[in-house]
């Protein structure tokens, strides 16, 4: 009877420790959610709930080119995003944390704009997304991170990492 106790004990302890779900938004690290974006794993329904303090794990994949095919999306957006880099939804990513701090307008739950894509900002003309739009991008997140990073986050959240480029978040 008892080894029939600890074999259902053991069983139920499997059961609940082996179905924790890593990928919930509110306690995931960002180096699981860079996994589960490369696999094409990643199917919450919002981006994670980060804070500035994941930052610069964050930009360690700012130049990533593999292009993912399946991540959350904002329903509000009426056009399609099929694929993206992983380095462009990372730096979106990092606009949710500065859009969710700064309380933007343009937030609609944890996504920072309609797509991980940018738009010329004059006139919101779609451009093409290709690498030297990416490095245009993370080289401005880049910057504004490392010329502020020694700031408490308060006071240069509301600094547009895109301010001095020709590109906004569409």
């Amino acid at each position: 009877m008892k080894t029939l106790k600890t074999l259902i004990t053991c069983l139920l302890l499997l059961t609940f420790l082996g179905c924790e779900d890593d990928s919930d938004p509110s306690s995931i690290t960002v180096e699981r959610y860079v996994e589960l974006l490369k696999q094409g794993k990643y199917d919450a329904d919002q981006l994670p709930e980060f804070s500035s303090g994941d930052i610069p794990a964050l930009l360690a994949y700012r130049n990533e080119s593999q292009l993912i095919k399946d991540f959350p999306v904002n329903t509000l957006s009426s056009s399609l995003t099929p694929e993206c880099t992983l380095g462009m939804y990372v730096l979106w990513t990092i606009e949710s944390i500065r859009a969710r701090a700064i309380n933007s307008k343009y937030l609609f739950h944890t996504y920072p704009s309609q797509n991980p894509v940018v738009e010329n900002k004059e006139d919101f003309e779609w451009i093409e997304q290709n690498n030297g739009v990416r490095a245009t991008v993370a080289q401005s997140y880049f910057d504004w991170w490392e010329n502020n990073k020694n700031k408490d986050f308060d006071k240069f959240k509301e600094i547009d990492p895109l301010s001095n480029t020709e590109y906004r978040w569409h």
